[in-house]
């Protein structure tokens, strides 16, 4: 009877922050513009990468999709919050709750990988430079994006026709801003054990497995670096990494003390907030560590920048040049 119920539903209720109604509009006056900034940045990062020829490289092939995995990480889920916060509406159709899943887990693990495969693009940079560019060719590069992708994808597609089964016996409130897995597992009526089992191993080939070989290949860097003579090289293979490794942290760092929480009401409210700093703040934060720390990005968009005002002064000559030839 409670399956016959579950498969009848037409939505569900995030619950969010709706029992503190003043946060939720100071959350609001917040989040809105740490989105739009956060598509500004991304959307930046994209273009100035495919528009300058100075950062077709590899590092900036991986960050374009980094880049484009922030964009569509954010906004799986943070349009629906921001309808949710601006009134008393909090629904979301069952279609939109299982692509918000979809979306979240697939998009999660593909930037785990991807991750991954951008460590071993600084390891190959700072410990063979001088095949960097034979060992990271583009056929490589594509290969390596495409199985960040593909098992990304495949993760989704196993874990969230399963979450979406459990029996839910007529429950509809999700104690989450969003639908994600955890929250609606605990949802379920039904012992989740085989799941939750299912769950923990497949984290450890999407989350864990990466998070070991970045640590490694950042243990062969830190050995390489060490063996560089001179301050000035060794500063600028740490530059060469810094800005990665700081991604890496908050990323991991983020998700690893998300889920080591115990399973209680305030840690629960914990999570919620540290979802939204994995949804919004990070991919904010991406942008600004790639440029600010960046002289080649710095560089690209300067270049850029230039080229536009000057073709349109160029422009703006050239019609008062004909205007005065014609007069």
């Amino acid at each position: 009877m409670g399956a016959t119920n579950d498969s009848t539903f037409s939505h569900f209720i995030l619950i969010g922050f709706s029992d503190r109604p003043e946060l939720e509009r100071v959350l609001f006056a917040i989040i809105l513009p740490a989105y739009l900034l956060t598509l500004l940045g991304n959307s930046t990062i994209i273009l100035v990468s495919r528009l300058d020829p100075h950062l077709h490289t590899p590092m900036y092939f991986f960050l374009t999709h980094l880049s484009f995995l922030d964009l569509s990480f954010t906004s799986s889920s943070i349009p629906q919050l921001l309808y949710n916060l601006s009134g008393p509406d909090k629904t979301i159709s069952y279609v939109g709750c299982a692509l918000q899943l979809v979306l979240f887990l697939g998009l999660g693990g593909v930037e785990c990988l991807l991750l991954a495969v951008m460590a071993y693009d600084r390891f190959v940079a700072v410990c063979k430079p001088l095949h960097y560019m034979v060992i990271m060719s583009p056929r490589l590069c594509v290969g390596l994006v495409s199985v960040a992708w593909s098992c990304g994808v495949a993760n989704s597609l196993a874990m969230s026709p399963v979450t979406l089964s459990l029996p839910r016996c007529g429950h509809r409130s999700v104690d989450h801003f969003l639908c994600e897995m955890p929250a609606l597992i605990r949802m379920a009526c039904v012992n989740t054990a085989a799941v939750e089992g299912t769950v923990f191993v497949l984290a450890i080939g999407i989350v864990l497995s990466p998070l070991v070989f970045i640590l490694v290949s950042y243990g062969y860097i830190v050995r390489a670096v060490l063996q560089i003579r001179s301050a000035a090289g060794r500063q600028k293979a740490f530059n060469t990494c810094g800005s990665h490794l700081t991604v890496v942290s908050l990323f991991y760092g983020n998700i690893i003390y998300m889920y080591m929480q115990p399973g209680n009401s305030s840690s629960q409210d914990q999570g919620k907030f540290l979802t939204l700093f994995y949804n919004i703040v990070t991919p904010l934060l991406n942008p600004l560590i790639y440029t600010l720390r960046n002289k080649e990005v710095k560089g690209a968009l300067r270049r850029l920048l230039l080229g536009s005002r000057e073709t349109g002064q160029g422009r703006a000559s050239s019609r008062g040049t004909r205007g005065k030839l014609s007069g």
